[in-house]
C-alpha cells in the first residue's frame, strides 16, 4: 500500500519554509519603507528650514499701536458732540470707539437718536479742525516704541502705516512724532478707499517694496478689527496688548503672536528671521 506521509510532511516543510520566506520579506520591506518616509519626512524638514523667509516689512496701525492718541481724539470728540448738544463720553469709553474711522467714532459716540448721517457730518465738521489743532497736546509713542523701530531699522526693515484715522492725521502724527523714521507708506483712511478690515490697505503698503510676499510681512496693530485685517491680507499678525483692547480680544483671532512690549516684537521678528 501507498504511504504518502513522508510527501506530505515534506510538502509541509516546503509550505512553511515558503511562509518564513515570505514573513521575512514582508518585514524587511517595511523596515524599509519606514526607513525611506523617514528619510523624506527629514527632507521636507530641511527645505522648509531653507526656504524660511526674513520680514522684509512691518506694517502698523497708528493709534493704540504706536501712539497712544486716545485723550486728544476724546478731547476733540467731545468738544463736537456738546457743539452739536450732546452729553460727552467718559475717556474709557473711547477705547471701544476709536478704531474704525472717524465717521464710525462719531456714530458710536452720539446718543442712538442723533446718529444720522447728517449729525455725522455735522460732528466731522467740528471735530477735524479742533482736533488737527490740538492733535499732539497729549499723544506721545507708547514707552518703548522708538527703541523698537531704531533695533528693526538697525537689520533692513522697512516700515510702513495703514490706519483707519482719516489721511491728513496720520500724516501729521507720523511726521511730528515718529520722523526719527522712515515709513515707506502712511495710509490712512481717504475717500473712495475701503477701510480696516479690508485688506487693500496692507496690499497697498506691499506694492511699495517690489518683489515682496506675504510672509515676508507683518501687520501690528492693536484692535480685532487689526487682527482681521492681517487675516484677510494674508499676513503674519502681532497684537499689542498696550493698547486700546483687551488680549482676549486679540487672542480670538488667533494672531501670529502676542506682543505685552515693543521690545517683544523685535525678539520675536529678529528671531524669526535668522
Amino acid at each position: 500500500m501507498y504511504d504518502a506521509s513522508e510527501e506530505i510532511i515534506e510538502l509541509m516543510k516546503e509550505s512553511v519554509f515558503s511562509v518564513f520566506i515570505s514573513v521575512c520579506f514582508k518585514v524587511f520591506f517595511c523596515f524599509v519603507d519606514a526607513k525611506i518616509d523617514s528619510h523624506c519626512a527629514t527632507l521636507r524638514h530641511i527645505n522648509v528650514i531653507n526656504v524660511k523667509k526674513m520680514i522684509k516689512l512691518i506694517i502698523f496701525d497708528l493709534d493704540g499701536t504706536l501712539l497712544d492718541t486716545r485723550e486728544d481724539i476724546a478731547d476733540a470728540c467731545n468738544y463736537s458732540l456738546q457743539m452739536c448738544g450732546c452729553p460727552e463720553r467718559a475717556l474709557d469709553e473711547y477705547n471701544m470707539l476709536v478704531g474704525r474711522g472717524i465717521c464710525n467714532l462719531f456714530r458710536g459716540a452720539l446718543p442712538p437718536e442723533h446718529r444720522d448721517e447728517e449729525m455725522v457730518m455735522k460732528m466731522k465738521g467740528h471735530f477735524i479742525p479742533r482736533y488737527n489743532s490740538h492733535i499732539c497736546d497729549k499723544t506721545l509713542p507708547y514707552p518703548g516704541i522708538m527703541e523698537m523701530l531704531d533695533t528693526l531699522a538697525s537689520k533692513g526693515i522697512a516700515f510702513a502705516i495703514a490706519s483707519n484715522k482719516y489721511q491728513e492725521g496720520t500724516e501729521i502724527l507720523a511726521e511730528r512724532l515718529l520722523q526719527r523714521h522712515t515709513f515707506i507708506k502712511i495710509l490712512g483712511q481717504r475717500d473712495g478707499k475701503p477701510i480696516k478690515p479690508d485688506p487693500a490697505i496692507i496690499e497697498e503698503a506691499m506694492q511699495s517694496v517690489p518683489g515682496i510676499s506675504a510672509d515676508e510681512v507683518i501687520y501690528c496693530g492693536d484692535s480685532d478689527v487689526d487682527m482681521q485685517t492681517g487675516t484677510n491680507a494674508g499676513v503674519r499678525t502681532i497684537g499689542v496688548t498696550w493698547g486700546f483692547r483687551s488680549r482676549e480680544e486679540l487672542a480670538a483671532y488667533n494672531p501670529w503672536f502676542l506682543a505685552d512690549s515693543p521690545a517683544e516684537i523685535s525678539a520675536i521678528v529678529l528671531s524669526d528671521s535668522e
